[in-house]
């Protein structure tokens, strides 16, 4: 019974599986990457991943046992020497896979394995690339300075707002002079005769008081 095996053949007796696994990883330590089917690579990763892991520690026990699976001197000694060094920060997740579209005649999907560290291209883009400014009121100092010029903004919009009843006042007051000065005119003509009609009753009065 095959309860839970659940990896890929690959079409492939044990033996012939594991020769295949071999060369590829030996190819992929050379030359860093490699072109080949997305199902391979997959198996790929699995088979060459722990070996880079043991890599990290400079042994002879680790060197015998890389080159129990990869029975190729040339590329435990790169794998040792070199990569070593490179992925020496890095916590797993040494290789990428990038599919390439499908091959001409039986139509299998193809992909391209590489190492990580050694794509410097995509690793000077993440250095050189630039995040996002966050809008998010609290959460960054971005989020305040798009803030600002609103703020800044607000108190424009209130002084014209006060401006344009002022220029009403203003109209309203150009209207209403010359009423005030007709009003004034008026006035100036009727206090000279409520003045003669005020000498007249103090007259009038005094002669009546002349007769008594």
């Amino acid at each position: 019974m095959r309860h839970r095996k659940s990896f890929n053949h690959l079409g492939r007796k044990k033996a012939h599986r594991k020769a295949m696994l071999s060369n590829m990883a030996s190819s992929l330590i050379m030359h860093k990457r490699i072109n080949t089917t997305v199902a391979k690579a997959k198996a790929l990763k699995v088979f060459v991943e722990p070996l880079i892991t043991r890599a990290k520690e400079d042994t002879t026990h680790n060197r015998r046992i890389v080159f129990r699976s990869l029975q190729n001197k040339d590329a435990v000694s790169e794998l040792f020497r070199q990569i070593s060094v490179k992925v020496a920060d890095r916590p797993g997740g040494y290789t990428r896979i990038l599919k390439i579209g499908a091959r001409l005649g039986d139509n299998a999907e193809m992909c391209i394995i590489e190492l990580v560290d050694y794509n410097e291209n995509m690793l000077t883009a993440k250095e050189t690339g630039t995040k996002k400014k966050r809008t998010r009121r609290g959460r960054s100092g971005a989020g305040s300075s798009t803030e600002q010029p609103v703020a800044e903004k607000a108190p424009k919009a209130e002084t014209k707002t006060k401006e344009a009843p002022k220029a009403e006042k203003i109209e309203e007051k150009a209207e209403k002079a010359p009423e005030k000065a007709k009003k004034e005119e008026k006035k100036a003509e009727e206090k000279p005769e409520a003045k003669v009609e005020e000498k007249k009753a103090e007259e009038k009065s005094e002669d009546d008081k002349e007769k008594k």
